[in-house]
């Protein structure tokens, strides 16, 4: 069991911090050639708290920055929708132009049958990248206010030096109160190539990873953030590569000892909308595997594993019990990728329903 703050001790139950943007979404068209497009609000880290309220029913709020203009405002929008608090949001003046801050956007295609979900972000510049540790009281935030559970990732940290600095210091903070921390490895190469390459994001990762309690990522990013490596070891079927999750835990707890949990989601990819789909974890000397969704088919895979990460969570927060967190986790992250955007759509009930094996039959 994890060592969770009792829900009427704090303000939150969890906090996370992120950028988020405009995401842009040409339907079932290609960006390249689309002339409307829906607009849906989006951030790995964000989507686990939305999710968390909105699905779960939890207290969540989020902690960014936006440019003080009108695209800023229809975030904050969608924001104030899906019922997460606002009150760590820090509104920086525009220029009129961008040319000091702006904020990010995100063109996202879904995919369909052979063709792949394609992203193409434009988030240079962003507010959410200026932010740097003086920005915020911690103390106030996880001492005075209080979460139970605090949620952040390698997305927000590989935006700049300032990012990274700035998730340092909230990890550290959240652990000085007794918050849990969470972090999602997420490794993503375009990020990090302007601040250091893989070099840095190993040193920054592994310095995160000093205050981490849920440690969240495949063997791939656990090789990319901490420079594990783990060989001879068969492919699985599943796509991930299972037998290689489980020997990089087994050296990471050993070099990271505060670590109390482990996840990741396993995915194997027929085509862009028919995937396999589970999830494993690691808590306290065990392994726990998901039920497994063969030939899940996929509306919008973007924002599956935040959803997932949010269900995971909620699991924890509710249950304090990792089997029936990671299921559901696996069943949320399910949901979510059948409906558009990259924010769950789901209920609890129908999160239950699917970790029941409840199938699709017509609801009346």
């Amino acid at each position: 069991m994890l060592d969770i703050k009792p829900a009427d001790q704090v303000t939150f139950d969890c906090l996370s911090m992120g950028e988020i943007m405009l995401r842009l979404d040409p339907g079932d068209g290609r960006v390249h050639t689309a002339r409307n497009f829906a607009a849906w609000e989006g951030g790995g880290e964000y989507n686990v708290t939305r999710g968390l309220r909105r699905c779960f029913g939890k207290r969540t709020g989020v902690i960014t920055a936006f440019a003080d203009n009108p695209v800023g405002r229809l975030i904050e929008d969608f924001i104030l929708q899906g019922g997460v608090d606002t009150r760590f949001i820090q509104w920086k003046d525009y220029d009129g132009i961008g040319r000091e801050v702006r904020n990010g956007l995100n063109f996202t295609e879904r995919g369909y049958g052979i063709r792949g979900a394609v992203g193409c972000p434009d988030r240079a510049n962003t507010a959410a990248s200026q932010m740097k540790p003086s920005d915020y009281d911690w103390d106030d935030i996880f001492g005075k206010q209080g979460a139970r559970w605090f949620h952040t990732g390698g997305i927000f940290a590989a935006l700049s030096e300032s990012a990274a600095e700035t998730t340092i210091a909230a990890c550290e903070a959240a652990k000085k109160h007794g918050t849990i921390v969470s972090y999602d490895l997420n490794y993503r190469p375009s990020l990090w190539n302007a601040i250091g390459g893989q070099d840095k994001a190993q040193e920054v990762n592994r310095e995160i990873a000093k205050n981490v309690d849920v440690m969240i990522g495949n063997e791939e990013d656990f090789t990319a953030c901490l420079g594990f490596e783990v060989e001879g070891v068969d492919e699985n079927i599943r796509g991930i590569n299972v037998d290689a999750f489980k020997a990089m835990i087994d050296t990471a707890v050993k070099e990271f000892p505060n670590f109390k949990a482990t996840a990741t989601t396993l995915r194997e990819v027929h085509t862009a909308t028919d995937n396999d789909w589970g999830a494993i974890c690691w808590h306290d000397g065990e392994f726990y595997e998901s039920n497994e969704y063969p030939h899940l088919e996929i509306f919008d895979r973007v924002g599956g594993g935040d959803s997932f990460a949010s269900g995971f969570i909620y699991g924890f927060l509710e249950h304090n019990d990792p089997g029936k967190a990671i299921n559901y986790g696996a069943a949320h992250g399910a949901l979510a990728m059948t409906t558009p955007g990259d924010t769950s759509m789901a209920s609890v009930s129908e999160v239950e329903k699917v970790m029941g094996g409840g199938g699709a039959r017509v609801v009346r």
